[in-house]
C-alpha cells in the first residue's frame, strides 16, 4: 500500500495536515479516503481499525476499479507527515561517520559501532517533496542528505529491537538538509544541532513494508538510494550494505527511555557503502573524500538554482515511493 497527503488550498483552514490519499503501485493515480481517515495522522492514531479499508482501496486501484480515481502529481503532494509528534534522525552508517572523522584527523569511538548516534530534529513543518529549499545564504554550506525513514506506531518504552521491527508501518525517502558551515559552531557549544538542521523533505509517498518484497528484511531496504545532483547521477549506495543499526535497533534506541507516540519518524542517516564507486548520499562525504585523495575538498556546496533530486526504484526500474525533487532558492525574510 502506498500513501500519500495533498496539499489544501492556502485559503483551507484545515489545510496545514493535507489530505490524506490512497495512490496505486505504478504512482499514476490516486484516491481521497476522507470517510476512512482525513489525515495521515489520522489513520496512524487508528491504525488497526483501518488499514483493512485502506488496504482494499488500494487493491481496486490496482485493479482499476476504483471510485474516484485520479492522476497523481507529486508537486501537489505535501510530505506524507507535513508536521510530525516527532523527527528523530539516526546515523545508522557508521561507515559515513567513519570517513569523516578519518578526513580530519580524528579518531572513531570503539562506541560508534554498538551504540547509535541521534539527534531530535524539528518536526513542527516539512517541506514538500518537490517543494524549493529556501536558505538565507550560500555562505551556509547548503548540503542533500539522502536517506531512508520509517513511520512507527505507538511504541512503548523499552522495547526490544526485534520487538520495534514491527512497529515499522510506513517507509519513506528523506532529504535532511543540512548547513554544514553552521555546524561546527553549533556543536562546539556541546548542545547540539539547531540552526544547521532546516525544515527536512520527504518522498511524495509512504510505502507499507511489504510492498517492498524482498527488498525489505524487516529492518533494512536493500535497494541502491539514487541521488541526482544538477542532471548528473551523484550516488547510488545500497541502503541495505553496511548499515550498522537497523531500523528495529533504531526504534529500540530512540524508546530506551520513553515512549514514541504514532506518526514518530525515525531517519537512518546519510545512506554511505564503504565501496567508494557507488558515489555519496551527501556533499560532505564526497568532499571527505576529496580531501583523503588530494588534501583539500573540489566539490563546492549547493547554491541557488541546484536540484537535487533522491529516488529509489524497484528491480523492473519503476519508482518505488516518487521522487524528491528540489531546487534551491534564495529566501528574503519578511520585514
Amino acid at each position: 500500500m502506498k500513501l500519500a497527503t495533498l496539499k489544501r488550498p492556502a485559503s483551507d483552514a484545515k489545510g496545514r495536515d493535507g489530505r490524506l490519499v490512497v495512490v496505486g503501485r505504478d504512482l499514476k493515480q490516486c484516491v481521497p479516503v476522507p470517510r476512512v481517515a482525513k489525515t495521515l495522522q489520522q489513520a496512524l492514531d487508528n491504525w488497526d481499525d483501518v488499514v483493512g479499508e485502506l488496504r482494499s482501496v488500494y487493491r481496486l486501484l490496482n485493479q482499476g476499479e476504483a471510485k474516484g480515481a485520479r492522476r497523481f502529481s507529486p508537486k501537489k503532494a505535501m510530505s506524507p507527515l507535513p508536521r510530525a509528534y516527532q523527527w528523530a534522525d539516526g546515523s545508522a552508517y557508521v561507515v559515513h561517520v567513519e570517513l569523516v572523522r578519518n578526513a580530519r584527523g580524528a579518531d572513531l569511538p570503539q562506541s560508534f559501532w554498538t551504540d547509535p548516534l541521534m539527534y531530535q530534529g524539528g518536526s513542527d513543518g516539512f517541506l514538500g517533496p518537490c517543494d524549493p529549499i529556501p536558505c538565507q545564504s550560500e555562505d551556509w554550506g547548503i548540503d542533500f542528505e539522502a536517506e531512508i525513514a520509517a513511520i512507527t506506531d505507538d511504541v512503548p518504552m523499552g522495547i526490544t529491537p526485534d520487538q520495534a521491527r514491527h512497529h515499522v508501518k510506513l517507509l519513506m525517502l528523506v532529504n535532511d538538509v543540512s548547513l554544514r558551515n553552521l555546524i561546527p559552531g553549533e556543536l562546539a557549544k556541546g548542545f547540539g544541532f539547531f540552526h544547521a538542521k532546516p525544515a527536512s523533505s520527504f518522498s511524495p509517498v509512504a510505502v507499507e513494508p511489504a510492498e517492498l518484497g524482498a527488498a525489505w528484511d524487516g529492518g533494512k531496504v536493500t535497494l541502491p538510494l539514487v541521488s541526482t545532483l544538477n542532471g548528473k547521477e551523484f550516488g547510488r549506495p545500497n541502503a541495505g550494505t553496511d548499515m550498522t543499526f537497523d531500523f528495529g535497533q533504531l526504534i529500540a534506541h530512540a524508546a530506551r527511555t520513553r515512549a514514541l507516540a504514532a506518526g514518530t519518524i525515525i531517519g537512518s542517516g546519510t545512506v554511505a557503502n564503504r565501496d567508494r564507486s557507488v558515489g555519496s548520499s551527501c556533499i560532505a562525504e564526497r568532499r571527505m573524500v576529496e580531501t583523503i585523495d588530494h588534501g583539500k575538498p573540489a566539490t563546492p556546496f549547493m547554491r541557488f538554482g541546484d536540484r537535487i533530486r533522491i529516488e529509489m526504484l524497484d528491480g523492473k526500474g519503476q519508482s518505488i515511493f516518487g521522487a524528491i525533487d528540489q531546487q534551491v532558492v534564495a529566501y528574503t525574510p519578511p520585514n
